[in-house]
């Protein structure tokens, strides 16, 4: 594996340096009448010894150090030999600079570059130098690969849950929807039924399918709804539904009961107000007061929808059907709010607090209430002319078997 070649000609400079350092003061004396023939006896004697270490360390005797401190060892003592060297014994002054330079030469780098292999972290460099320009498709090539081992360990462990809906979460991710929404059915059918799982998988199957959320993600949805009323992305996501095909009155509902739950400093706040404002609610809903709890009594109002039967030739099974409570001596604003089809009718009702489009004004506050229903033929929130309807006399909340006959039309 290849290093930086900054490294190498870094590396190379102050090696040169360092033996300028030592070897120009050395020769810088030196004459041409230098004895050849002495320069080569020494360097013959230093080429003995080190092919002597050398032919070790190749025959396994010695190890890479033991080599090492040798050759440090041989060049050492070889530099104090000349050093104290007598004329006669070595040669000249001059001569002796000479092999001295000769030996710092050829030995430096050598000794510099075993100590390094040795000692040092070459890897380090080759680590640092590729992770540099750090490759994301090599990371997304990873993740991708761990995903597929986890798919692969549930055929062996088919019976994780949690592994299950683990692998939807990550295929979500990915972006592979029709994946994830096979993974979180696999999850649901191992799993206690859970609010957020639903959710989850009503959003894969709404990716998967061009992003409606008509169909299976609404039944999805309304059974995490039903398990958990607060939660908070069924809320989302079914408010959505409703504008999707067009029951802005069911949008308001859902996303006022979302408005309640999100902190008054959340950056989503005006994302939500402006979605409720195109939905058409009446009026934006109070911010919510984190130090106030919430008062209420948790009453309810409930009883039964019916249509007089002299209406009932006037009204279409796909016909919207809103089933509302209010104030009659308060303003128009419902208390709570339901929406069915007409095929459901006769229907049960149960009007809560949790249904308020307006968390200050809620069935719990009032003294009394009025519950009106309308069967509307165009779907819209505001009546019609031709609408059909029929209300209640004001009763007190927490009124239960109370009923309702549409029996007039506008």
């Amino acid at each position: 594996m290849a290093t930086s070649p900054l490294f190498w000609i870094l590396a190379l400079a102050l090696v040169a340096g360092a033996l300028a350092i030592l070897v120009v003061p050395l020769l810088r004396r030196a004459t041409a009448t230098d004895a050849p023939a002495d320069e080569s006896a020494a360097t013959a004697v230093f080429r003995d010894h080190r092919r002597q270490i050398d032919g070790d360390y190749e025959a396994r005797t010695i190890s890479a150090q033991e080599r090492d401190a040798a050759l440090a060892e041989l060049t050492q003592r070889f530099g104090k030999e000349l050093a104290g060297a007598k004329p006669g014994v070595m040669g000249t002054g001059e001569r002796s600079r000479w092999v001295a330079a000769i030996v710092l030469v050829a030995c430096i780098p050598v000794i510099a570059g075993a100590l390094y292999l040795s000692l040092g972290n070459p890897a380090a460099i080759t680590a640092a130098s590729t992770a540099a320009p750090r490759d994301h498709s090599t990371d997304d090539a990873q993740i991708t690969a761990m995903v597929d081992q986890l798919a692969k360990r549930l055929q062996g462990n088919p019976e994780d849950g949690e592994g299950w809906a683990l692998l939807g979460r990550s295929y979500r991710a990915l972006g592979r929807y029709d994946a994830a929404v096979l993974a979180y059915s696999e999850a649901a059918k191992r799993l206690a039924p859970d609010a957020s799982l639903y959710a989850d998988w009503a959003e894969s199957v709404a990716q998967a399918q061009g992003r409606s959320l008509q169909g299976e993600p609404t039944d999805l949805l309304e059974k995490a709804i039903k398990l958990q009323p607060d939660n908070m992305k069924a809320l989302a996501l079914l408010g959505s539904a409703a504008m999707e095909r067009g029951d802005r009155a069911t949008a308001v509902a859902m996303w006022t009961r979302l408005r309640a739950q999100i902190p008054p400093d959340s950056p989503q706040l005006p994302q939500l107000d402006a979605a409720l404002a195109a939905a058409g609610a009446p009026q934006p809903a109070a911010p919510k007061v984190a130090s106030a709890p919430k008062a209420t009594t948790g009453k309810t109002v409930e009883g039964r929808v019916e249509i007089d039967p002299k209406l009932a030739k006037s009204i279409g099974p796909g016909d919207t059907v809103f089933i509302f409570a209010r104030d009659p001596d308060g303003p128009r604003m419902p208390l709570a709010a339901m929406k069915l089809v007409a095929a459901d009718l006769p229907r049960e009702f149960v009007l809560s607090d949790e249904m308020a489009m307006n968390p200050s004004a809620t069935i719990s506050k009032a003294g009394k209430v009025v519950v009106e229903v309308r069967v509307s033929k165009t779907g819209d929130v505001k009546p019609q002319a031709g609408d059909l309807a029929g209300a209640s006399a004001p009763v007190a909340p927490g009124t239960r078997n109370l009923r309702v006959t549409v029996d007039r039309v506008l």
